[in-house]
């Protein structure tokens, strides 16, 4: 079987943060990726030592993830409900073309320089 890959905008690169007394780390990476009429986010786990790899990214730099699906079951007790959860959990990613690189934002500010006429909004 091949592995699943997804591809997009880096909007957010969180912090590694660290849970239980073994020291399990965890980073999160979302995605973007327009789809015509909406915006999709794509949250993409980074564990254990590849949350180190992911300083070579940079929010707006466009990227493809290899990643593998991973869920669990959940339930606090016998007479509670059953919860599932399902994971992406990245096993590498590599940066694609000759992006401009930065923050969305501030690659978005040219946007608000746009010459509207008052009342000549776009939606």
């Amino acid at each position: 079987m091949s592995d699943a890959k997804v591809q997009g905008i880096v909007s957010v690169i969180e912090e590694t943060k660290t849970y239980g007394q073994k020291g399990f780390r965890k980073r999160l990476v979302v995605l973007e990726q327009e789809k015509g009429s909406f915006t999709n986010y794509v949250p993409v786990d980074f564990i254990k030592d590849a949350c180190d790899s992911v300083d070579e990214m940079k929010v707006g730099d466009e990227v493809e993830i290899t990643y593998r699906l991973s869920g669990r079951k959940w339930q606090r007790d016998a007479d509670s409900d059953v919860r599932y959860f399902l994971n992406a959990e990245a096993l590498s990613f590599r940066i694609l073309g000759d992006k401009p690189q930065g923050n969305v934002e501030e690659l978005n500010d040219g946007f608000s320089e746009a010459a509207y006429e008052d009342g000549d909004i776009p939606f």
